[in-house]
């Protein structure tokens, strides 16, 4: 069985062979696999070794997000064209270094989804131990392991690289994407003109899209079987962006518990799958070795913001619902706001929509479990409100 190996705390530049950092067609693949095979693939954290085990947050406030997202890949798939269905099986994934970070990115440097409550820089320095982590920035947590690739899918063919540009290029204009940027590019195998031709061509791998790319799923982790539309011949999959665990939204952009890692992958294909089914973007089975808790604490948030009602504004209820969240631990534990902000993003959060449809207000919710504190954060009045429910203190089931 292959396993493509990185060296830990090197930047991607100074080991290129194993990867890129840019989407394109014409990106030279690292190796190939049958279908039936499996592989392990290593990958270097999402911020390219930037984030230093310190108490400073300048690394954080100083970073450059341009090299975000060193890849592991491409991986040719045997017989895989245009049409098929790349089906990749998530068989176990691990952290390398027993490290991870999260932060908050500062305003001057894109922020997050609080950046107008939060638009100074900070982060938080988590201990990976098996299947918890601790932080000593964040006191009085221990978050199970939800391990995933923030990161994974396929090369875009020429026409879909082309279509991204064009229909990113009014946004990027509005500093709203990040369009090709040729300076920190990395991109295995290439040099020279065929090099600067691609750089100035290549999508930046910040957004998710129709392949794949930087989907954030927290779900998606050992156990999941994920479904890619095939755009080009050989697939093409790339990997990168491993997290130890996250929240849904992963709010604060460097957000999850970041890390480096190692994922054991197996490989199939649908041969004309994509129009079979009508697929053309990836569908998955989540995983099936989440950490489990029995006990959810739930905020609400509806879509006014400001005194002002927008209208079935999803997004402003979501983020209502957060900051009503990171208001509440930071009142009933010794946390700051920030330090909050920090927790929500990185712990296994669940976010909902409720009502989509009831005009004027859309509504969601923030779901936080109890078992990753220390203390009992539920509201208590004269009655000691969990033992009236029948439930004497916090109760978790750690996976």
């Amino acid at each position: 069985m292959q396993h493509i190996k990185i060296k830990p705390g090197a930047p991607l530049s100074e080991q290129a062979e194993i990867g890129h950092n840019r989407w394109h067609p014409d990106i030279p693949e690292l190796t190939s696999v049958k279908p039936g095979e499996e592989m392990i693939l290593e990958c270097l954290d999402f911020l390219d070794a930037q984030i230093k085990d310190t108490d400073s947050v300048n690394d954080v406030r100083d970073v450059d997000l341009t090299r975000a997202h060193p890849l592991t890949g491409p991986i040719h798939v045997e017989g895989a064209e245009p049409g098929d269905i790349l089906v990749v099986d998530l068989l176990d994934i691990r952290y390398i270094t027993p490290v991870g970070f999260s932060g908050i990115f500062a305003k001057e440097n894109g922020g997050g989804f609080l950046v107008d409550t939060f638009p100074d820089a900070d982060k938080a320095i988590w201990n990976l131990h098996g299947m918890h982590a601790t932080s000593r920035h964040i006191p009085g947590v221990r978050i199970g392991a939800m391990m995933h690739p923030g990161l994974i899918g396929t090369l875009p063919s020429h026409d879909l690289l082309r279509e991204w540009n064009r229909r990113e290029a009014p946004l990027g204009a509005k500093k709203q994407a990040n369009m090709p940027y040729a300076e920190t590019a990395v991109l295995r195998g290439l040099k020279g003109a065929e090099f600067d031709r691609i750089a100035a061509e290549a999508a930046r791998t910040v957004p998710p899209r129709e392949h794949g790319g930087n989907l954030d799923i927290k779900n998606l982790t050992i156990g999941s079987r994920i479904y890619f539309p095939v755009y080009v011949k050989g697939a093409g999959l790339s990997m990168g962006d491993l997290h130890f665990s996250q929240g849904d939204g992963e709010i604060s952009f460097c957000g999850a518990v970041e890390m480096d890692g190692a994922a054991h992958l197996g490989f199939d294909l649908i041969k004309g799958g994509m129009a079979k089914y009508g697929i053309t973007a990836p569908i998955y089975v989540p995983g099936k070795h989440d950490v489990r808790y029995d006990e959810w604490l739930s905020f609400t948030g509806i879509s006014v913001e400001n005194r002002v009602n927008t209208y079935l504004d999803a997004t402003v209820a979501y983020r209502q619902a957060c900051l009503a969240a990171i208001d509440y631990i930071s009142r009933v534990t010794d946390l700051s706001p920030a330090q909050a902000y920090m927790l929500l993003t990185a712990a296994p959060v669940e976010g909902r929509y409720g009502g989509v449809v009831d005009l004027p207000n859309a509504s969601a919710s923030v779901s936080i479990p109890t078992g990753i504190f220390d203390t009992n954060i539920l509201p208590q009045g004269a009655l000691n409100e969990a033992a009236h429910y029948g439930r004497p203190g916090v109760k978790t089931t750690r996976g």
